[in-house]
């Protein structure tokens, strides 16, 4: 009883249980009446109490109280804090029962708050949750040391580790181009200095309307970053005047680091003053003179410097709108002048010089081709010109690190004007990492001959876009809560590092329980990024199977953000190992492997061949044929299927040294399920009815027997003689018969007599025949005449005949030069049989060979007996 009411009860009635709990009656007998919770719950808790009564009489009562000890569940959400600044870090121990928990915080491993005990707050779930509190300063030493939040429970001690995320706030400077005419756009910057991370986000404020800009960051040595933005503002807008704002936030930072300017004070506005007639001409008459002595005195050496430099109008580099990883852009720079055609360009990486990677063969054409458009010709600092039609072919790789790099130059063009003319240097390559992130390029400027660098155009720093590739959302059940799916999605190969997950549910958002994306990824050695995020539903809201989940991935580097969605729930199946069976009547090997307890119902069986007499690991090839019965609901919303492959015996002998795998692929595995057939197969040969027989003409007989199929080798034992058996001496061979299967033969030869035979008959029969029998030739053509005695000397497991020194040493010798002469000979045992009571009576002979298989319960035996009519003609 519990709570007063009945939970299981057990007398002349019967048996009685509530749900829920369990016992096994079965050990009543011995006095034990324990009682068992199936699945422990906080609902469950309280006093217990068992009672023993024989004839209304109770014989023993006793109680016991039931508590449940849940462990607490922990993470810290927030890891970013700001450089010398009140920090708070938040440790949350969620999911406990009963009732405290202690928290303490570690440094290095070094206890920097002692332990303090929260009782915590009750959910509605009917557990606790509780939160820990850290308060400190961040320093610059605060950075790449592990920190760690642990959490003691009922003598269970749990802990988190992790990095601090600090942030440097930053110096803020606003300043102002200066211009000399109020018509003309204004140009503001903002100084940040010191500050870290790299990404931040600037805005631009003019009397409350937010104006942004994307920032260009440059690193210092310290390891912080600087950078300046600039905002152009239009003459309409440099006419209202009030207060100018440059704001910036930064990540951890609630209140942003802003400076303000009053724009009157920034860009100082000449007053108009009023001029008489005479003070106008007073001034024009200044000018012109002014005018007259410069042109005087620096006529000609403007005239030079105006042919050099004044005559060279060059562009900023233009980067391309976006860079991507393994796509093609292109930087250009438009130079403008009367004298384009002498002018030279070298472009750099950072401060590498990059040559063009596009061409192999060296050009010594002149420069005038340069006006020839399908000619390519090689300039100084590795500059190639060609026509455009050229910039349509492949880059190649560079010799160096450089990447893929091919370099452009169409013109001299002639624009619309007083006779200027246009040279545009162009240089594409493939974005990669390793090689251009925080990378600039650089454009020299220089005359044909001439070392002198007249201009150099230096590019903004650019960032490398990589967009993620997101994986299906992968369902699986918590290890320490079935009740409870935990739902997870990933997101690999993608730069820059920030990305965000945002889960939905029927319309709603829902929190991510762990998110490495909140806790900056680190690069893999190719410089790319992972993270995934994880959310937790439960079960019973997934099974129904109207509840739709999805996720959406945002990033810098997609246009749109991807989504991914399930509805309902996934169970991953069990697979059971191989199992096998062979069809007698056409040899044919089923190959059988069970899955259970799947959902969705979709499944993919694969059947794959490995390498014969490689490692087992070695694929080779798809099998095909394979077949599956099901899937067939066996409760709702799961399942169970099996799938089965049939192999034939022409196909069993190339596959027993390698194997054979399953391979099963679901939604809710990261990885196939393979089980792997490694030669298990017991397969029992085919076995004649009858023994085969054929007797010589000097009364040897020769018994085979032919045996088809099987594996492993069977293994045969020959035997003859009268009322009792003696083991015989035989020869097996080995071989593929027509229809592709083994072919097992097994010949003995043997001789029959009652009398020991006299040594003048042997040499005669010695004499008298030649050849021996073969084992080959016993088998294929068993009445092969010129039967020899290959071994003479019969040991006493095939007979009991005595014999004297001088013949057995006589029989020796002939059996061992036999022997060396002919190893193939088929070797004829002797039997004797014993004389009945009768002087002209003697035993039926009998020949008996007992076969042996794994395959086979009990061996099996052919036996061939000797007739009654051959008996009375030997006689």
């Amino acid at each position: 009883m519990s709570n007063g009411s009945d939970i299981a009860s057990f007398g002349k009635a019967g048996s009685q249980i509530k749900e829920g709990f369990g016992w096994d009656t079965s050990d009543f007998i011995s006095g034990e009446f324990s009682l068992t919770i199936l699945r422990a719950s906080l609902a469950l808790q309280g006093l217990y109490e068992c009672t023993v009564s024989y004839n209304s009489t109770t014989l023993h009562s006793s109680s016991v109280t039931f508590g449940v000890l849940a462990p607490p569940t922990l993470s810290i959400p927030q890891q970013w804090v700001v450089l010398e600044t009140e920090s708070q870090l938040k440790c949350h121990a969620d999911g406990f029962y009963p009732p405290p928990v202690s928290f303490s915080w570690t440094r290095d491993g070094r206890v920097i708050q002692p332990p303090y005990q929260v009782e915590g707050e009750h959910t509605s779930d009917g557990y606790f949750m509780a939160v820990g509190n850290l308060t400190f300063y961040p320093s610059r030493e605060d950075q790449n040391v592990t920190f760690g939040c642990k959490v003691s429970h009922r003598g269970s001690y749990q802990e988190l580790d992790f990095q601090l995320n600090i942030t440097h706030l930053p110096s803020v400077r606003l300043s102002a181009v200066l211009s000399h005419s109020n018509n003309i756009p204004l140009t503001l910057y903002c100084d940040l200095e010191s500050f870290y991370p790299e990404e931040v986000s600037v805005s631009w404020i003019q009397n409350g309307t937010t104006l942004p800009e994307p920032p260009t960051n440059e690193q210092n040595p310290d390891g912080t970053y600087s950078t300046k933005h600039f905002y152009t503002l239009s003459p309409e807008q440099r006419g209202q005047g009030g207060t100018v704002e440059c704001a910036v936030s930064q990540p951890g930072v609630v209140h942003p680091v802003s400076s303000s300017a009053d724009l009157e004070q920034l860009d100082p506005q000449d007053q108009t003053t009023i001029l008489t007639k005479s003070a106008k001409a007073s001034v024009a008459m200044m000018c012109i003179s002014i005018v007259l002595v410069f042109l005087l005195c620096f006529g000609f050496s403007w005239r030079r410097r105006d042919e050099k430099q004044k005559s060279l109008s060059v562009s900023g580099i233009i980067l391309p709108p976006r860079v991507i990883v393994g796509q093609k852009g292109r930087v250009t720079v438009s130079i403008e002048g009367r004298r384009v055609d002498r002018v030279q360009t070298a472009w750099f990486l950072n401060d590498n010089p990059i040559s063009d990677t596009s061409f192999t063969g060296t050009s010594k054409s002149n420069f005038n081709c340069l006006y020839n458009p399908l000619t390519t010709i090689h300039l100084p600092y590795g500059l190639t010109l060609t026509s455009p039609a050229s910039e349509k072919g492949p880059l190649l790789p560079s010799r160096g690190e450089m990447a893929y790099y091919k370099l452009h130059t169409q013109g001299p063009l002639h624009s619309s004007g007083s006779g200027a003319q246009q040279l545009i240097s162009a240089l594409t390559f493939i974005p990669q990492i390793s090689v251009h992130k925080a990378a600039v390029f650089k454009c020299q400027v220089s005359y044909v001959g001439k070392d002198k660098i007249v201009v150099e155009r230096v590019s903004e720093k650019f960032t490398i876009l990589s967009a993620p590739e997101v994986s299906e959302i992968q369902l699986a059940e918590t290890p320490n809560d079935s009740d409870v799916i935990s739902l997870t999605v990933r997101a690999t190969h993608f730069h820059p590092d920030v990305i965000t997950f945002r889960w939905f549910c029927q319309g709603s958002e829902l929190s991510p329980v762990a998110s490495q994306a909140s806790s900056s990824p680190r690069p893999n050695s190719e410089g790319f990024f992972s993270a995934y995020s994880q959310c937790k539903l439960p079960q019973s809201e997934l099974e129904k199977g109207g509840t739709k989940v999805w996720v959406s991935v945002h990033h810098i580097a997609l246009k749109q953000p991807v989504t991914r969605e399930t509805r309902g729930f996934i169970k991953r199946p069990s697979v059971s190992e191989i199992f096998s069976s062979m069809s007698s009547p056409d040899q044919t090997l089923t190959l059988g492997c069970e899955i259970i307890n799947f959902y969705p119902p979709n499944i993919s069986v694969t059947w794959l061949k490995l390498r014969e007499g490689e490692r087992d690991d070695r694929e080779e090839e798809v099998i095909e044929g394979g077949d599956m019965w099901g899937p067939l609901e066996t409760h709702p919303r799961n399942y169970r299927a099996t799938a089965t492959l049939k192999r034939r015996a022409a196909n069993q002998e190339k596959e027993r040294r390698g194997g054979i795998i399953c391979r099963v692929e679901h939604c809710s595995l990261h990885e196939p399920i393979e089980r792997h057939w490694r030669n298990v197969d017991i397969v029992a040969p085919s076995i004649p009815p009858l023994i085969s027989v054929c007797w010589s003409s000097e009364g040897v007989g020769v018994f085979s027997l032919l045996l088809k199929g099987g594996y492993p080798k069977v293994k045969l034992l020959w035997a003859a003689g009268g009322a009792t058996l003696l083991p015989l001496v035989s020869n097996e061979t080995e071989e593929l018969g027509d229809d592709g299967q083994r072919e097992l033969k097994s010949v003995c030869a043997l001789e029959r007599s009652t009398s020991l035979p006299s040594q003048t008959n042997k040499q005669q029969e010695r004499q008298k025949t030649r050849h021996a029998i073969k084992t080959k030739a016993a088998v294929t053509d068993p009445n092969a005449e010129g039967i020899e005695y290959i071994d003479e000397g019969v040991d006493g497991e095939n007979n009991n005949i005595n014999r004297d020194e001088e013949t057995k040493s006589e029989g020796d010798d002939d059996s061992d030069t036999e022997r060396e002469d002919d190893s193939g000979a088929l070797h004829i045992n002797r039997v004797n049989l014993s004389k009945g009571p009768r002087e002209n009576d003697r035993a039926r002979m009998r020949v008996c060979v007992e076969i042996k298989h794994p395959a086979l319960t009990l061996p099996v035996y052919r036996n061939w007996k000797e007739p009654n009519e051959e008996m009375s003609s030997s006689t």
